[in-house]
């Protein structure tokens, strides 16, 4: 079975701007950040890492409360200066022209007052404008927050604030010059961050449009936080449509025991009275993203079985308030569910990662029968209802995310903006296949192939085998701006990505197989996958490479050791090499406890796929990528194994980013993290 994605027809996306806007901090007239081609790029007509950091990036996107117009941010960043500047626009949910509300920059916006108004953050403020984008005002009296929401009824506001309720060393100590840290337990260090002593508290304050008044920090003295590390999703709050409950997410665990558990709850809390409900009290897994009914008698979210296991099956519940009574409605759907949104006081829609692609489906809480709604070689989310209206983000392998209108009845998706159509115009896309292969243990393997731009097939290219990161999740029609399938295609290369044993959407075996077998069957579909390409005609067997991120680096490590020769360049991005001393050092404990069955003093199996026992066999060049910053496999780990490759005399490079993390994100970074790729395939593949 094959499927072909096409890129429709792309219009220009037009700013539509009056000349009056101006910043609302500083009440000066400014001019967009909007990068435009050079003609030399133009001509050269295929992506290159310059013409990646042109593209302006959706954000955020809401609906209105008549699902008649939506609000949505675009952020642009100029290279030269490394500046981003991000600004909200509004288009009606037909489609049309949009317009630009902002000049000066503005994130997060909020629509309130039956939507006529916006709330939305510019700086370190809060500021309100009409729907037209006129009569900007700056909220008096709200200060050092980092999120925010309004109340339906629009005379409510929450937030969150950091509150620090720890001393530090030098604080205790009244030396102020020092810099040292004590450390009593776990935690003190999450995903890209040190402990600064201080937790993200909601807080629920009076609104009138103008002013904040009265606040009161609804987690008082507590140190957990809500929404939970370190994403902070807003998501994981919601109000009731009455303004009378705040449905909020936090982990009530500290230190070793936060590093080893996944058990976050829903609260559910009451303004008047101060009360609070743990909706998902007795269930040990995570419980997340709780969202009201529109008549406010139930709130439906998303919650996870097992303890410790990040990657269980995300089900779909809800919980009726007046009964206390919770149903698992998705009970017969083995996919997780994502982005809930009600339609209805019975109607659901959600998102699913299904066979490749992300889909939406919806589900009758009564009748529980799950029907997928659309279908494309694309991934739909998040999912904005309102009303009688949805709308959704859409993106896919060749095209960066964008809006679209999704008939409710029919699944019909019509993209209606067209942020980057200069760009697409301008630079041809490679084909994107999807290829179905039988393994050697008789599994069917779905994987995706990108083609060159210009593909001739009497012509013989290079290939790679991009291994991607998790080890669970989807591997679907997703955009990156570091791990670009259509940038790899653009510089003439093959690119095989495979859906192998351990990725979402195609059921919970075939998802929950790779924990405790990360050398195992995954590692074999990878091999079968490359293998596969390699019998075809336009395919150098002889100019393989393999690359990957995250638990794919740690796969690319772990195929040097046994790919029999069939690769000649590997790429490894931040991945795990040595399992002791990476269990020794990594922080959400309830990942390794989990996927390489717990720590090294109880001699767990998995331990023996652990990259550093292989590096005998190691035979092939290998680039080795890392940033001092991350904290989930922290950056020795690189360093032990370009130690390794440097010693038993393999061309190897280290790429080490001092100020960035698990991801490179800042463009001069990412632009040297481009060519230094490319470089190193060059050198080895051509």
């Amino acid at each position: 079975m094959r499927r072909y994605f096409a890129l429709g027809m792309i219009v220009i996306f037009v700013f539509s701007m009056s000349c009056s806007r101006e910043n609302p901090v500083t009440g000066e007239k400014a001019t967009p950040v909007i990068n435009k081609l050079t003609e030399e790029e133009k001509a050269g007509g295929v992506m290159t890492p310059e013409i990646m950091w042109k593209f302006g990036r959706l954000g955020s996107f809401t609906l209105s409360p008549d699902g008649s117009a939506v609000l949505f941010t675009v952020t642009n960043i100029d290279l030269a200066s490394e500046t981003r500047q991000t600004n909200i626009f509004s288009i009606p949910s037909q489609g049309g022209e949009p317009v630009q509300l902002t000049a000066g920059g503005g994130h997060s916006p909020r629509w309130f007052s039956n939507g006529s108004k916006i709330a939305f953050v510019s700086g370190s403020d809060l500021f309100t404008m009409n729907a037209d984008g006129s009569d900007m005002q700056k909220v008096k009296e709200m200060a050092d927050f980092e999120s925010f929401s309004i109340s339906p009824a629009g005379n409510r506001i929450l937030f969150t604030r950091r509150v620090k309720l720890d001393q530090t060393a030098s604080e205790k100590h009244n030396l102020p010059k020092a810099k040292v840290r004590i450390i009593d337990d776990l935690m003190y260090r999450h995903w890209n961050a040190w402990s600064d002593y201080s937790y993200s508290h909601l807080f629920v304050a009076s609104f009138d449009g103008k002013n904040v008044s009265g606040e009161k920090d609804i987690m008082e003295g507590q140190k957990f936080e809500s929404p939970l590390a370190p994403f902070f999703d807003e998501g994981e709050i919601s109000w009731s449509p009455d303004g009378k409950f705040i449905a909020y997410t936090t982990k009530r665990l500290t230190g070793k025991e936060y590093a080893r558990s996944t058990n976050s709850d829903i609260f559910l809390y009451e303004l008047s009275s101060g009360k609070e409900t743990n909706i998902s009290a007795g269930n040990m897994g995570f419980d997340r993203y709780p969202v009201f009914s529109p008549d406010g008698s139930k709130i439906a979210y998303q919650s996870m079985a097992r303890d410790g296991y990040e990657s269980d099956l995300d089900r779909l519940f809800v919980y009726d308030i007046s009964t206390g009574n919770r149903t698992w409605i998705t009970r017969e759907w083995d996919y997780n569910v994502e982005n809930i949104c009600w339609a209805d006081n019975q109607n659901i829609f959600f998102t699913s990662p299904f066979l490749g692609t992300t889909q939406i489906f919806s589900v009758n809480t009564s009748e529980r029968k799950v029907i997928k709604l659309t279908e494309g070689v694309f991934d739909l989310g998040p999912v904005n209802i309102s009303g009688g209206v949805l709308i959704s983000g859409l993106v896919s392998m060749s095209m960066a995310p964008e809006l679209a209108r999704v008939d409710m009845a029919s699944g019909k998706v019509d993209q209606i903006t067209f942020i980057n159509g200069e760009i697409y115009e301008s630079i041809k896309m490679g084909r994107v296949e999807e290829r179905y292969i039988r393994t050697r243990d008789n599994h069917s393997l779905q994987m995706w192939i990108i083609y060159p731009p210009d593909f001739d097939p009497a012509k013989k290219y290079p290939a790679l085998l991009y291994c991607k990161g998790g080890p669970q999740g989807p591997l679907g029609q997703s955009w990156s701006y570091r791990w670009n399938y259509q940038m790899m295609a653009a510089k003439g290369y093959i690119v095989i990505a495979p859906n192998r044993r351990g990725n979402s959407g195609f059921g919970s075996e075939w998802r929950e197989q790779i924990s405790g077998d990360y050398g195992g069957a995954n590692m074999r579909d990878y091999l079968d996958a490359t293998d596969a390409m390699a019998r075809e005609p336009f395919v150098d067997a002889g100019r393989l490479g393999a690359v990957g991120a995250s638990y794919g680096g740690f796969s690319v490590f772990y195929l040097a050791g046994i790919h029999g020769g069939r690769f000649k360049a590997f790429i490894s991005h931040c991945g795990m090499f040595n399992f002791t001393s990476w269990y020794g050092s990594t922080e959400e404990l309830w990942f390794p406890d989990k996927d390489i069955e717990g720590p090294y003093w109880n001699l767990p199996r998995s331990y023996n796929f652990s990259p550093h026992l292989m590096v005998n066999n190691w035979d092939t060049p290998i680039l080795i990528i890392t940033g001092a910053n991350d904290f989930r496999i922290p950056y020795t780990q690189s360093l032990e194994a370009f130690q390794a490759a440097q010693l038993h005399q393999i061309p190897s490079r280290l790429l080490f980013f001092e100020d960035e993390t698990h991801f490179v994100t800042k463009p001069h970074n990412a632009i040297i993290w481009q060519r230094e790729f490319f470089d190193w395939l060059e050198t080895y593949l051509r």
